[in-house]
């Protein structure tokens, strides 16, 4: 089977509606995940009394079950306790759920690199646990998580590829779709090949001025 350019041209607006909804899911699912990771490590790093507890079980639960099994739990379970979302949603829940676990963890492992001097500086200043940990310790630690919060969220974004088992129109459910439909393997693997590897280097990129602008108040 030889490439044809043209069949690719012929479907490129069903395949740029899904790359968006790939963005759109993965920005959101990324933005989510940050902020329950940050949510999470600090109900850890304060040891609030049944919280942190909470806490990590979640995140042993979710580091240690398949995301897909994840997906279809949100997808069929919570419709069964009332809850009822849309895939788009579910998506997004699936896919923040999922990262906001390993955020957790990464986010804790910079906090406990906090300089115990600071901390009793802290005390001496009389902040308060929490005022230190949003003034002093999460900046810092923040630093220290970034390379693997960058990873985690590059997972995420080839994750999103798996929504398609739900039924959500992302990109790869287009381009299986029209495989199923045109037999046409070797354009539509070579769309999501170039074009995950184009949102990763995007996102790495990002990442990687973000990591410079916190660096740049320790350099010498």
């Amino acid at each position: 089977m030889e490439f044809d350019p043209a069949y690719l041209v012929r479907h490129l607006p069903a395949l740029w509606r899904g790359l968006l909804v790939t963005i759109e899911v993965s920005l959101a699912g990324m933005l989510f995940s940050i902020v329950l990771g940050v949510l999470g490590a600090a109900a850890r790093y304060l040891r609030i009394p049944g919280l942190w507890q909470f806490v990590a079980f979640y995140v042993e639960f979710i580091r240690n079950t398949p995301l897909l099994v994840q997906m279809f739990f949100i997808v069929f379970g919570l419709p069964a306790i009332g809850l009822t979302l849309s895939l788009f949603w579910c998506g997004v829940l699936s896919l923040a759920l999922w990262a906001a676990a390993y955020h957790v963890e990464s986010i804790r492992g910079g906090l406990e690199t906090v300089n115990k001097g600071l901390r009793e500086a802290g005390q001496a200043l009389g902040l308060k646990p929490w005022q230190f940990l949003v003034k002093v310790s999460l900046p810092l630690a923040l630093r220290v998580a970034i390379p693997s919060m960058l990873n985690t969220s590059v997972s995420l974004v080839k994750n999103s590829s798996m929504l398609q088992a739900i039924g959500l129109m992302e990109l790869t459910f287009v381009a299986v779709d029209r495989m199923a439909i045109d037999f046409r393997m070797l354009e539509m693997f070579t769309v999501l090949v170039v074009v995950y590897l184009a949102l990763v280097f995007v996102l790495s990129f990002v990442a990687g001025r973000v990591e410079h602008v916190l660096q740049r108040p320790f350099r010498a």
